[in-house]
């Protein structure tokens, strides 16, 4: 009952809020095709650094590196828009209390440099889970209500520098990723919290194209969990991320878990590559068998035998990477959800863990990505790929090397 009378009450909010503008409700002004997520962080500086003003200037931290050429090479490419990841944290900070304006003017200024290159942009407030270099996640967010009351007059500053902006090329999603369960009382919580983090945004930017997600990590599985009608607004595009098959996605990845790792070069399609995914299957076990804590052993091996059993036919690996998508549409037919107002935020097939000599090849990459575009577009949904760099880099690798352009090229030929 309590969480009933949470929802009930956010909802109250939200629609007194929308009753003081005039004119009606529209549908989504911002309408995205295809894109890209820019890059959060390079260097990851330490939060007791913030109080020096060049180590965040400018924010965020890819336009210390990506410019106005490499910005048309994406339109060229053919993204029509970029989701610019924005870690709110500094915000947030006393460290970096004394140039705040300055933190908010510069996101401006690096949305208004993309939209010069002819690219739309969504504002991604994209916080990290807590570290030993900061002092909060989006964990301590959600769970932490005075700080939570902080993020939401965050939300409303954000919400107001990005006002002005046209709308139909600037928009604005108010959480990355929520890490909060699906159902019960998390789900409940999080419903609330949705409401009021709508509410302060919509209170500053009136004619911004909203972006929303479900909890569960923002996966079809929240997004289906929350009804849309509780929100009363139409210029709102709902989002969700996969990274299905995991075992495929995230291959050798230190910050996915401790069996992930000893996983690698997995071929895409597996099926397609039978002695390639011996050979890696092979490694895997070799790897567990000799690195992983003793006890544990035998559990990750019929758990990787439990996963490659998965996705080792044609039909099975289908079967797993339509899952999510069918969960949305579903959700979608349910309310009746305009197909274009929804959003693959983020999907894509890592390339290199950080210091790990193993490199997905470039091809199967592009394959695997080409599949999850298809899956997206088929049901009408934009999409956007993690990400420009780092370990799923699809224009550089680390240390702003170029990366192979199978990618870049495949996103080429939809166009033809």
């Amino acid at each position: 009952m309590a969480g009933r009378t949470m929802r009930f009450r956010g909802f109250l909010a939200a629609a007194g809020l929308l009753a003081c503008f005039a004119g009606p409700l529209e549908a989504a002004t911002f309408a995205p095709a295809r894109g890209v997520n820019l890059d959060i962080w390079d260097t990851w500086p330490d939060e007791a650094e913030w109080t020096q003003e060049d180590v965040l200037l400018p924010y965020p931290e890819w336009r210390r590196k990506i410019d106005a050429e490499d910005l048309a090479l994406l339109k060229e490419t053919g993204f029509d828009f970029v989701r610019m990841p924005v870690d709110p944290i500094p915000f947030l900070s006393p460290k970096s209390a004394g140039f705040r304006d300055r933190l908010f003017a510069s996101v401006l200024e690096g949305a208004r440099a993309i939209n010069a290159a002819g690219l739309k942009v969504i504002v991604d407030l994209h916080p990290i889970p807590r570290g030993a270099d900061r002092f909060a996640g989006v964990e301590e967010i959600l769970s932490d209500e005075a700080l939570f009351e902080r993020y939401l007059d965050l939300v409303r500053e954000m919400g107001r520098t990005l006002a002005a902006e046209d709308p139909a090329m600037v928009a604005f999603e108010l959480l990355n990723e929520p890490v909060t369960g699906c159902e019960g009382a998390e789900g409940a919580a999080w419903d609330e919290q949705l409401g009021r983090l709508f509410a302060a945004a919509r209170s500053s930017a009136p004619r911004t194209t909203l972006i929303l997600s479900g909890a569960c990590w923002g996966t079809a599985e929240g997004l289906a969990a929350l009804n849309p009608n509780t929100i009363p607004d139409d210029n709102i595009l709902w989002g969700f991320h996969s990274y299905a098959p995991f075992v495929l996605t995230s291959q050798g990845a230190l910050w996915a878990g401790d069996f992930i790792r000893y996983v690698t070069r997995v071929p895409y399609p597996p099926h397609a590559h039978p002695e390639a995914l011996a050979e890696a299957i092979e490694k895997a076990r070799e790897r567990i068998r000799n690195d992983a804590p003793f006890l544990r052993r035998a559990g990750m091996l019929a758990y990787l035998d439990e996963l490659i059993a998965g996705v080792d036919t044609k039909e099975e690996l289908e079967a797993e990477m339509a899952a999510p998508f069918n969960i949305v549409a579903d959700w979608a037919a349910k309310y009746g959800v305009d197909p274009a107002n929804i959003i693959l935020g983020e999907f894509g097939m890592i390339r290199q863990e950080y210091q790990n000599p193993d490199v997905m090849p470039a091809e199967w990459r592009a394959a695997y990505m080409r599949d999850m575009i298809a899956q997206a577009e088929e049901r009408g949904f934009s999409w956007s790929i993690w990400g420009y760099g780092g370990a799923f880099g699809i224009v550089e690798e680390f240390g702003g090397r170029r990366a192979e352009d199978d990618v870049l090229r495949m996103v080429e030929e939809l166009e033809n």
